[in-house]
């Protein structure tokens, strides 16, 4: 007979909440064990103390996860709130990205076996069903790839988010590319390495009052503006987007230069289509614009930067790359930011403008000078944050923020890169009519 004080002691149970039992899922779908500590909708938390915590709010951040697995679900996770970082952003994903890479843990590429078990675990912890909403900030391209119309829609996606958007993250130059950091002093900030970023591209493209530019994805126009208020040159300047049209023609007639400045809201692809315009510059300028013309339709670009060029015209090419393994922005950027974008090595970008007709004279990297502009960028979004969920609204902001501090990361870990390429369309044989140094290239004409 057995008594209470013959029963043997009751097995204690571990306790297991969700996270313990989605964690082998995840170390079998990674590779290795959780490079990060996983905190629950339920309070459940496993993986490594003295990491960061990834805060899993809701059941429908598994679904997500489910139906998207890899870089667009999680950051889809994120966007939505449903999944969230206790640490900053930029600290958290650079520690989990060294775990990764000390541990040789691999990306997210499930079998159909193990989608099969993730199903039924998301089944049993109450996660499964339809597929959860797109965010309404994802862009909804339809249409050929970089036909008129798609490209018209993919520029207006990114750059009509509105002018007062861009006021706000951007300093008084509105200048929404790589600047030139030339110091360290106290006071110097964003708007001074704007300047020297513009003052760097008038001197290499060699303008002088009266020299005509043709500047293609022009922006807000803080190069045009720049080049006919400090040099009196002659601008046209192109931009497809519509809010940045309106906002450069309101800053040409502000300031006085409607007799320097026009500003054409058209296709870079029918620039060509006005007459006089083959060899009617004396240079030409894309600042950051390339990236969005496509793989295909480069060479023809290329071309267009060619012919538009008198002999002896200088063209400056500023371009965002990536090695030879990752030529594409990631499906985060392409979704979200800038759908289409197509970044190749600096190599290709050369041989491209060489095979074009263009001889290549300087090429200058800027990448480190991109990790110090995108986290400007990401310290005005963080001052500014209640300002700008009131503005775009929190899923769009949390988009920029995963954006920008991604950015900061990729350049900062060599995953992209930036570049300067100044190229000069040949005069008569052995003649491209460029000073015999490159300090003379750069220096003003009274200083020679």
């Amino acid at each position: 007979m057995t008594t209470a004080a013959t029963r043997p002691p009751a097995r204690r149970r571990t306790p297991t909440g969700a996270a313990q039992r989605v964690e082998p899922l995840i170390e079998r779908f990674l590779g290795g064990a959780l490079p990060v500590r996983v905190r629950m909708w339920d309070g459940s938390e496993t993986g490594p103390h003295d990491a960061p915590t990834v805060h899993v709010r809701t059941r429908r951040a598994l679904r997500r996860l489910l139906w998207e697995p890899g870089e667009l679900g999680l950051a889809e996770a994120y966007i939505t709130g449903d999944i969230d970082l206790d640490a900053d952003l930029g600290d958290g994903l650079r520690a989990m990205r060294r775990a990764v890479r000390e541990r040789g843990l691999t990306a997210p590429a499930p079998a159909l076996g193990d989608r099969v078990k993730a199903a039924g675990l998301a089944l049993r912890l109450g996660a499964a069903g339809p597929r959860p909403p797109v965010p309404a900030a994802r862009a909804g391209l339809r249409g050929a790839l970089h036909s008129k119309a798609r490209d018209r829609a993919a520029i207006s996606h990114h750059y009509d988010l509105s002018n007062d958007f861009y006021a706000l993250l951007l300093d008084e130059t509105m200048a929404y590319s790589c600047g030139y950091w030339t110091s360290d002093a106290p006071g110097y900030g964003p708007a001074d390495a704007q300047r020297d970023k513009l003052e760097l591209i008038c001197r290499k493209l060699g303008l002088r009052p009266g020299a005509r530019l043709l500047d293609i994805g022009c922006g807000w126009g803080s190069l045009t503006l720049y080049a006919a208020e400090r040099h009196g040159v002659q601008v046209t300047a192109v931009t497809l987007a519509a809010e940045q049209a309106a906002y450069v023609r309101e800053q040409v007639t502000t300031r006085g230069l409607d007799d320097l400045v026009e500003v054409r809201h058209i296709d870079y692809r029918d620039i060509a289509e006005r007459p006089g315009t083959r060899g009617a510059y004396d240079a030409v300028s894309t600042i950051e614009m390339g990236e969005h013309v496509g793989d295909a339709e480069y060479p023809a670009f290329t071309a267009i930067l060619h012919d538009v060029l008198r002999p002896r015209g200088r063209a400056m090419v500023q371009q965002m790359s990536r090695g030879t393994t990752a030529p594409g922005g990631g499906a985060f950027i392409e979704s979200y930011i800038a759908p289409d974008m197509h970044m190749r090595p600096l190599g290709d970008t050369v041989a491209l403008l060489e095979g074009a007709g263009l001889e290549v004279r300087d090429v200058e990297s800027l990448r480190e000078h991109y990790v110090l502009t995108v986290e400007a960028w990401r310290r005005t979004l963080e001052e500014h944050w209640a300002e700008f969920v009131a503005m775009a609204g929190e899923e769009t902001a949390r988009v920029w923020r995963l954006y920008l501090v991604g950015g900061a990361l990729a350049f900062e870990e060599r995953r992209m890169g930036v570049d300067q390429i100044l190229s000069v369309r040949p005069g008569p044989v052995g003649s491209a009519a460029m000073p015999a140094t490159r300090n003379d290239w750069y220096a003003p004409e009274e200083d020679r």
